[in-house]
This record gives structure tokens, C-alpha cells and sequence, in this order.
């Protein structure tokens, strides 16, 4: 693999499957839609934070860390893996909630993931702001320095964009797993909000010498932003790798017509995508990542984007226990 000479510490089951959206291909009309079942990884309800995870605690592993610290949206797959992982491990483990989401009803703060985290015993820390990943990597670690005054040994996930996205490299195996189970994809769809599974996915793809389109669904900034920050990372995560490799402008394909009003929040074609997925496949999925990336797909296959000779494989990377949070979905 790409990704042997970094520390890892397996968390996550895999492969995944793929699968055909038999009853959704008929009913968009389009292309045959293919699903890589990433929200089967299996640590606590699986995702693709699972696969990201791996390399974060390879290195804690490493570092004899006793505690992890790790900064999220109150709703955060991520903040809920890391705990099970922690918890796996046998680690201490404080999340950092993020206030990204205004104006939500009690069961999105109560129910989902946030209820999971206080069931594995998480200790939890509050961070004001909702678009400041700095200031909360900043708060991370000052706590970590309040833990070490202690004797403890903490270990940090950072969120902003100045570390390195060693979770990328997740990603970087599945494109090598996804590229092991011989499907012929014609392009993929996945969520795209901090990068780190969009950039892992392209970095790993391009190195391997497939050029198969990564189309990347904004989920948490609008394209111009993203695009920016996914070849930033997608070339750091190249960087880190063996060889000699370039991402390029024309690489980088991002769709932000189904992100307003923004970051958790649903819109009409985010609940259309989501009941449709449930009530025709039995297939959930949540309104800040998966939802968001599948209505984005439902869009661009009817704006004509696919023709129905192809195939495209859209990237489930989990978040189903945020759809506690969401009631007004079935009201």
C-alpha cells in the first residue's frame, strides 16, 4: 500500500462493499448509480471518519498518548468515532462542541451523535464559535497543556487547514481498495467539507495513474472556497506520499447548488434526497454530509451531466445517527 510507512492502529472494517441503486438509477433515469458502502466500516456505527481515524491514533498509539482531545460540530461523526476509538483503546477522551448549526430544535442536541459520545463516558468542552477552526484547534491545545500540568499524555486531532491531513490517507487506501474491486466508474461523488476523504480519495486515485472525475459536494463551503483548500490538500497528501505528482486545476470538479442556506441545514433537495434514498432503497442517509452529496448527484444527473451509458459511484461515508437530530424530517 501507499500508506505503509506511516503509523496506523486498525480501526475500521474493510473493504466495503459496493452495491447498485437498482430502484434509484430507474427512477433518476440516468446513468446506473453504484454505492461504496463506507457507512459499513463498523466502529460505532461505522463512516468514513473510522478509515481517517486509523492514522490519527497510530500516531497516539506511538506517542503513548492517554488522552484524546478532538474539536466538532455539536452533531460531529467525527467527535463520535474518535470517542468509540478512544474507548476502544482504552483512552480518556474530551470533545470540543462547536456552535456551527443555529436555530435547532432540543433533539439536535440531545439525541444522535451527542447522545452517543455520553454513553462512551466523552467529556465535553463547549467552543462559541462555528466557523473558527483555528481558535478551536488554539482551545484544543491549551487544554492539552492544562493535561500535561497533570501528568497526563494528550494526543490532538486538528481541524484547521495548517496541519497536516495525515486523515487523508484513510482515503488514499480506499482508492486502492476501490480500484482492487474492478468496478468501471465513469465518475464519484462524494461529500466535501473538510477535504480530508475528498482529498485522500483524489491524491490516491491520481498517484495510481486513474483519471476517473471526483466530483466533490459542498457541504460546508461554497465551490470557490473549497476549491482552494481541496488542491491545497490534495497536494499535501501527494506530497507526503512516494513519487513525483501534481494535481491540477482541471482535477478539482465541485458542485455547491444544493449547499444554502449551509452547513447542516436542510433545504428542499436535501429532504427530497434523503426520503427518496429511505423510502425506495432503504437506504439512510444523514442532512450534513451523505444527504447534501446525494441530492447534489440527483441534481447533476438531471441537469444531464452522465449519460445513461455510465456508471457512477457515489461514496456513502455514513453520519446516520445525525438523523435523530433532524425530527422535522418525519413531521
Amino acid at each position: 500500500m501507499l500508506t505503509d510507512n506511516f503509523p496506523r492502529e486498525k480501526l475500521a472494517q474493510t473493504p466495503t462493499p459496493i452495491e447498485k441503486l437498482d430502484r434509484l438509477s430507474e427512477i433518476l433515469g440516468g446513468p446506473e448509480i453504484w454505492i461504496k458502502r463506507d457507512d459499513q466500516t463498523g466502529l460505532a456505527f461505522g463512516g468514513n471518519k473510522a478509515r481517517q481515524l486509523e492514522y490519527y491514533f497510530g500516531e497516539a498509539v506511538l506517542e503513548k498518548a492517554n488522552v484524546i482531545l478532538i474539536t466538532g460540530a455539536v452533531q460531529s461523526n467525527y467527535m463520535r468515532t474518535a470517542v468509540a476509538a478512544a474507548r476502544k483503546l482504552g483512552m480518556d477522551v474530551e470533545v470540543q462542541l462547536e456552535e456551527r448549526v443555529k436555530g435547532q430544535p432540543a433533539e439536535y442536541y440531545q439525541s444522535g451523535n451527542p447522545y452517543l459520545m455520553k454513553l462512551m463516558g466523552a467529556k465535553f468542552h463547549h467552543y462559541p464559535a462555528g466557523e473558527d477552526e483555528e481558535g478551536a484547534d488554539d482551545a484544543l491545545y491549551q487544554r492539552a497543556e492544562e493535561l500535561k500540568s497533570k501528568g497526563k499524555t494528550p494526543y490532538v486531532i486538528p481541524l484547521a487547514e495548517k496541519h497536516q491531513p495525515i486523515g487523508s490517507l484513510g482515503y488514499v487506501d480506499c482508492a486502492e481498495e476501490l480500484l482492487s474491486q474492478n468496478l468501471k466508474m465513469d465518475a464519484i461523488i462524494t461529500a466535501s467539507g473538510s477535504g480530508t476523504t475528498h482529498a485522500g480519495l483524489l491524491a490516491g486515485l491520481r498517484i495510481k495513474g486513474e483519471k476517473v472525475p471526483v466530483y466533490g459536494i459542498c457541504v460546508r463551503r461554497d465551490k470557490e472556497s473549497q476549491r482552494a483548500r481541496i488542491k491545497k490538500k490534495t497536494q499535501i497528501v501527494i506530497d507526503m506520499l512516494p513519487g513525483d505528482h501534481q494535481i491540477r486545476d482541471e482535477d478539482i470538479h465541485l458542485f455547491d447548488d444544493c449547499l444554502a442556506p449551509g452547513y447542516g441545514h436542510l433545504n428542499e433537495f436535501v429532504t427530497e434526497a434523503i426520503k427518496l434514498a429511505a423510502e425506495e432503497e432503504g437506504l439512510l442517509v444523514d442532512p450534513v454530509y451523505t444527504g447534501k452529496a446525494l441530492a447534489g448527484m440527483m441534481k447533476l444527473i438531471r441537469e444531464g451531466k452522465f449519460s445513461a451509458q455510465e456508471k457512477i459511484l457515489f461514496m456513502h461515508t455514513g453520519g446516520t445517527p445525525a438523523l435523530f437530530g433532524y425530527p422535522s424530517l418525519v413531521s
